[in-house]
């Protein structure tokens, strides 16, 4: 009975190498060794064995999960609703991967050391709110634009290339005009290269008009989701229901894992990143963090910069000290960073 309690006083950090099929655990105690290695399936029953088989070694600590927006999202979901706290941990370092072998047992292990190391505020995204709702519709919305915007290309091409009759019927319609004309094209010519061309044609539209159709059924579904999470996000100026979507799927539903602004513009790629060497001092720009939440920063200041007289003067008076307009520009993005997620703290 007193081995069996002392067993159960034991601090245990697991580690998880996540697959599609297949996730590979490891069970380190509070001084770093290895108690086991196991692999689980990547299905409701294995996130229960999984877990039991954890707790066999004792009181479970943390757990580092690796790819927890991927192939780990289930998982980390389940520990967390089980009261388990999820560490999101990097992939091994690729020089000691070379140095010492690579296996999924050895990434479970360095999983769970990187857990015991991690802060004690540093968690996922929890991924079971309205902002995980928006980012699958925005993954959609993203997928049908681009779509619609090639296929458009591909369109204005056939035309430049198309028999001249058809080609002089074409010229200089705009674009709504031009899908529309293009979508009731028939033929009767016994021309094979009239014929294909027309038919292309007709197919490359409809297929514009069904993404159209598309594109507004997500947008009636994504913009009560972003107006009910983010009203006083919408209220300032620049921000509109595309911006916000994107700045929300990107903190995800536990905002309160972003300790501070600062951390918040790291992940948004705004950042300063220091570049100095010798006599030099400067900052660079961030090449990192995720790369939709910056281009929404990117569009909440250009779209100011149009309309807002407070920050067109802030330009010009940077402009005037020696700032370039791209140097005026990062700083602007860091500010509305700023902005944001004060907004985004008190929501």
């Amino acid at each position: 009975m007193t081995d069996l309690m002392l067993e159960k006083t034991v601090r245990v950090a697991g580690g998880v190498d996540t697959h599609l099929d297949v996730h590979v655990v490891a069970a380190l105690d509070q001084l770093g060794r290895v108690l086991g290695t196991a692999s689980f399936e990547a299905t409701a029953c294995g996130y229960e064995q999984l877990g039991a088989w954890l707790e066999s070694f004792g009181v479970v600590a943390c757990v580092g999960v690796e790819g927890t927006g991927a192939y780990g999202a289930g998982l980390a979901r389940h520990l967390a609703g089980a009261g388990v706290r999820v560490v999101e941990v990097d992939r091994p370092n690729r020089q000691a991967r070379r140095l010492k072998g690579k296996s999924d047992p050895l990434d479970a292990i360095e999983a769970a050391r990187s857990a015991w190391a991690a802060p004690a505020d540093s968690a996922p995204k929890s991924r079971s709110g309205q902002a995980e709702a928006i980012r699958a519709l925005l993954v959609a919305k993203r997928s049908a634009r681009r779509t619609r915007v090639r296929t458009i290309v591909q369109m204005r091409h056939l035309s430049f290339t198309a028999p001249e009759a058809l080609r002089c019927r074409l010229r200089g319609l705009g674009t709504s005009r031009f899908v529309s004309t293009c979508a009731r094209l028939r033929t009767v010519s016994v021309d094979p290269v009239l014929v294909a061309t027309t038919t292309a044609l007709r197919v490359l539209a409809r297929r514009v008009q069904r993404l159209d159709e598309e594109l507004a059924s997500l947008n009636a579904d994504l913009s009560p989701l972003v107006r009910s999470l983010a009203p006083a996000l919408l209220a300032r100026p620049g921000i509109g229901i595309d911006t916000a979507a994107a700045l929300l799927a990107a903190v995800g539903d536990n905002p309160k894992r972003l300790h501070s602004e600062a951390a918040f513009a790291r992940l948004c790629g705004v950042a300063p990143q220091l570049a100095s060497s010798g006599k030099v001092s400067r900052h660079r720009l961030d090449r990192g963090g995720n790369r939709q939440a910056n281009e929404a920063l990117w569009r909440i200041v250009m779209c100011r910069l149009a309309h807002d007289p407070a920050t067109r003067a802030y330009m010009e008076r940077r402009v005037k000290d020696g700032r370039s307009k791209r140097e005026v520009i990062r700083s602007l993005k860091r500010y509305v960073a700023r902005e944001v997620f004060n907004l985004l703290a008190t929501s």
